[in-house]
């Protein structure tokens, strides 16, 4: 049987999609349908059922592709890899959230690049990094969502609290954390809110978390970059919400100070993606054994 034939077969498993995997795989959409069809004719039975959106592996479908794609994948990273199988002496592309990369994991992975790793970085929301993952602009990413599917495998980093933080002089006219927790979100209604999105992700999700309620105004600031919102907030704009890890320095400075500090705060996992079978490949490998060891520390 052609192992191209297959490779194109465990691709289009792993996407769901014919479009996506011909973008993977560098051919047209035609082309990976003539493959599927030639290897369905091959075994004479269907691998795929055909929707508008996609394709569902048949129960056929689902065995070959457990039995074969471990295989392919080992042949790909010899392949690509050589057989040096230590060598990091490669260029990872990383992807994942400006301020994330910016303060954790590219300082985690700088001695590898005394290894001979070089590093190119790519930033944008959840969604556009997995998609750039998925159509393989991208060999690792960090995000806020395990991704679903085959196509990509994802392994927890680390949990990041998130805060709810402002300038000591809206803190003083608040009254502090216990007039806080005692009128719950309310309080804060005279405040203004700084965040990186109008639908106001974080805040509502705090709101939602520790105060069961939603935020009562929109957000007068409005800066797409997390460390953008601490400058603000800082220099008195109003309140935000922040992973700890971004603004624990201007706490230990008293910059900024924590209105609250309820009993469980909400938290946010940051995961780790690849591509399904490129994770044995050196330099991504290495990447992620860092950035695990590194996230301990955290």
């Amino acid at each position: 049987m052609d192992l191209a034939l297959l490779r194109t077969f465990v691709t289009v498993h792993r996407a769901g999609s014919f479009t996506r995997a011909a973008a993977l795989l560098g051919l047209s959409q035609p082309a990976v349908t003539s493959q599927i069809r030639s290897l369905e004719r091959q075994l004479g039975r269907p691998l795929f059922l055909r929707y508008a959106r996609g394709v569902t592996p048949t129960t056929v479908g689902d065995e070959l592709a457990h039995k074969v794609a471990p295989h392919l994948d080992a042949l790909t990273e010899i392949t690509e890899a050589g057989l040096d199988r230590d060598s990091v002496t490669r260029t990872l592309h990383l992807a994942g959230p400006p301020e994330f990369l910016a303060e954790r994991a590219l300082p985690a992975l700088t001695p590898l690049i005394a290894q001979g790793l070089s590093i190119r970085t790519a930033f944008g929301s959840t969604d556009e990094v997995l998609t750039g993952l998925s159509s393989g602009h991208h060999d690792l990413t960090v995000t806020t969502a395990r991704p679903r599917g085959g196509l990509l495998t994802a392994t927890p980093l680390c949990d990041e609290e998130h805060v709810l933080i402002a300038a000591p002089l809206w803190a003083d006219q608040l009254g502090g954390p216990t007039v806080l927790a005692a009128g719950g979100a309310r309080v804060l209604d005279p405040v203004p809110l700084v965040e990186v999105h109008e639908s106001l992700p974080l805040i509502a999700r705090y709101w939602s978390t520790v105060f069961d309620a939603e935020p009562a105004a929109s957000a007068a600031v409005i800066a797409a970059d997390l460390r953008a919102v601490l400058s603000c907030v800082a220099a008195g704009a109003g309140l935000a919400v922040l992973p700890r890890y971004l603004c624990a320095d201007a706490l230990g400075r008293g910059e900024v100070v924590a209105l609250l500090d309820p009993p469980m705060p909400p938290l946010r996992t940051y995961f780790l993606a690849v591509r399904t079978g490129t994770l044995g490949l050196p330099h991504i490998a290495r990447a992620q054994e860092w950035l695990l060891r590194a996230a301990i520390a955290w």
